[in-house]
């Protein structure tokens, strides 16, 4: 089956579902990757490209939809479901993956509340969790276990994320580890991801 994820900036996907979309690959599953900026605020704009792209040939995703939105200035709601919605059109998913709606980054909550309105007749619509999510609290996990080393190595090739400071005193690379565990415990596990279901009709 399609199966698009979309993000804010590079890294925002493989950091809440990289685990997943790994399972995904090795099923044999379509990946589509849709991006809206290259994250300027946050680095190097040109070296944030070449990370996901980088990530994403690791993944086998089969092709990434850039935004060429700027990092933090979004413009309005119209034209970005428009954008969302001819990427839709094109690809058909079964499955949609967006990061959680609340979210103290502002480029966040536009990216959700417009993929909503996009999405409005795809059968399928998950929340991912994000390093600035709040309130988030999944009702479906998937185990990671068996993928959780191959996760932190696709974290890893985001060199100029994984070097900053964060006030948790956890590198990216750490931080999803432990997220990881987190989830796993929730979802009686070692290792899991978690997803919020926006929509979900099961196929019996």
């Amino acid at each position: 089956m399609n199966i698009l994820a979309l993000g804010a900036h590079p890294d925002d996907i493989e950091y809440g579902c990289g685990g997943t979309f790994l399972k995904f690959a090795k099923k044999g599953e379509k990946i589509y990757f849709m991006v809206l900026t290259r994250g300027e605020y946050g680095g190097d704009p040109e070296k944030r490209q070449k990370e996901q792209e980088k990530s994403m040939k690791l993944l086998g995703v089969k092709k990434i939809f850039w935004g060429g939105y700027i990092d933090t200035e979004l413009p309005n709601e119209r034209e970005i479901i428009s954008h969302i919605d001819s990427v839709i059109g094109e690809i058909n998913p079964k499955e949609v993956y967006v990061n959680y709606i609340d979210d103290i980054h502002q480029d966040h909550r536009m990216l959700a509340k417009c993929t909503l309105a996009a999405t409005r007749y795809v059968k399928r619509v998950f929340f991912y969790e994000d390093y600035t999510s709040n309130n988030f609290e999944p009702d479906i996990f998937v185990d990671i276990g068996d993928v959780l080393e191959e996760k932190q190595k696709l974290i890893q090739i985001y060199s100029s994320q994984v070097a900053k400071a964060y006030p948790t005193k956890l590198d990216m690379v750490e931080s999803v580890k432990a997220i990881a565990n987190f989830r796993g415990f929730q979802g009686k596990v070692k290792y899991a991801e978690g997803f919020k279901a926006f929509r979900y009709l099961r196929d019996l």
